[in-house]
This record gives structure tokens, sequence and C-alpha cells, in this order.
């Protein structure tokens, strides 16, 4: 949310500059093998896929948080004549799957105090899990929009929107019950971009539509001979982890 920047450049800057790095960073770590004899040291299929997120219904969310979700995801990612928006894209969808998974309740961490208040580079260092951290944001937002006009968030104009998350990541709105207003802004729009930019496996990115705007290749075996093909459009459609209907036809 640009504060001086209209809608439609902020939208350009954000894409451009978030696009590789939301794809790059869900690589992950690469393991060096050696075989000899031409024995593969690996069973084809051997690793568990991901699980295909299914639409329909909230996992984490009640139906009054999913409201608001999906309003402040076609906010941060509004509709245009380029893309569709964060909510058709299905955002609150991922945030949703990945809040009712390890991702809500940090199993994969390390959440043991002493909790320190730790540098601007480091973080949250808080002891909320982000499950809590969007369940008392999601609460503090709606207590705060109660007691300032008395209108929900969903019932806001577009412009009313605008102005509240703008100053909610300016650090502008003091949110009640001590919640950080500029840390969960920044919690929904990290995980609004990672809904966007990541396969659609994990229930955002519906279609494919950031990759298909990037050029993006997705989950495709092979395209070396495309690598060195510089500032030209990549001539294939995306492919998801669980396939894309095109595949058939390449």
């Amino acid at each position: 949310m640009g504060q001086h920047c209209p809608p439609r450049l902020s939208r350009r800057t954000f894409l451009s500059s978030v696009a590789f790095t939301i794809l790059a960073g869900t690589a992950g770590p690469v393991l060096a093998r050696s075989f000899r004899g031409g024995i593969l040291p690996w069973t084809s299929y051997a690793a568990d896929p991901p699980v295909q997120v299914t639409p329909g219904g909230w996992h984490f969310f009640t139906a009054e948080e999913a409201a608001t979700v999906e309003a402040i995801v076609d906010r941060l990612i509004p509709p245009d004549d380029i893309t569709i928006g964060g909510k058709e894209a299905g955002c609150a969808v991922y945030i949703d799957r990945q809040l009712a998974g390890p991702f809500g309740n940090s199993s994969r961490l390390y959440t043991q105090g002493p909790f320190l208040p730790g540098l601007p580079t480091q973080g949250y260092q808080g002891e909320a899990v982000p499950a809590a951290r969007y369940r008392s944001g999601l609460d503090a937002i709606k207590a705060y929009l109660m007691q300032n006009g008395g209108t929900p968030f969903t019932a806001l104009s577009p412009e009313q929107q605008d102005t509240f998350l703008t100053d909610l990541e300016a650090g502008r709105i003091a949110l009640p019950h001590n919640i950080d207003g500029k840390g969960l802004f920044t919690l929904i729009l990290n995980n609004t971009m990672e809904g966007f930019f990541a396969d659609p496996v994990y229930g955002g990115n519906r279609d494919m539509v950031s990759w298909r705007m990037l050029g993006f290749p997705g989950a495709r075996y092979d395209y070396r001979d495309h690598v060195s093909k510089h500032n030209q459009p990549y001539p294939r459609p995306p492919v998801s982890i669980a396939g894309a209907p095109e595949w058939l036809a390449q």
C-alpha cells in the first residue's frame, strides 16, 4: 500500500518487485548425491506430493473473518485489466489453509522464550503464533472500526479501505488490546503475496494467473532451451505441481 503512489503504479511496482523473490523463496534445500553402476539413489514417486487444496468452506476462518480477509487481499491486489484480484485468485483460501496447518501453529519453528524485542531486520519476535495473530488481529480491526464510525471493513468503500490499510501499514492506527497494527499488516501482506505467486496446489494463484502474467514456466521439468533467450516471452503455458490442462497438448 504505497501512500504517495497511485493504485495502478503501486500495483505494478508490487508485482514486479516481489514475484520472483516469492517464487525463489519457495524452493527447498538442494541435496547433492552420487551414484554408481547406473543405479539411481531414489525411487520414482517415493516422495509424497503436496495435497491439492480443495475449494469450498473455511478450515480456520469464521465466515466473518473470511469476508474481511477477502476484502483486504482484494485491496492489496485489486483486479484490473491485467489480472484478477486477490480474492478471485484465492489468496484468502491460501491463507486459511496455511493457518489451519503447521504454519498456523508454528509447529516447525522454535517458539520458546525468552521473547525480547528484535531488530527491524529480524521480523516478528513475539510469542503468538500466526493463527493467534490473525484471530486477535482481525478481532482488533473489527473493534477499532466499530469504535470509529461503526462500519465493518467489508462495508467500507474501496477508497476508505485503502486509507485504513495505508494507515495500518504506517503504524498510525492504534488497534485495541495492544495489537501491533503495522506488524499485522506486514503478516497479511506477506501471506497475500505468497498466495498470489505460489503454486496453485496450495490454494492461491488460481489458474496460475500470476505465472501467466509473468511468463513463468512453473513446475515444468525442462525449459533449458529458453533460459538464454532474454527478453523473449516463454512460449508455453505454465504447469503446476498438480499438472495443467494444457499438459497433454505439449
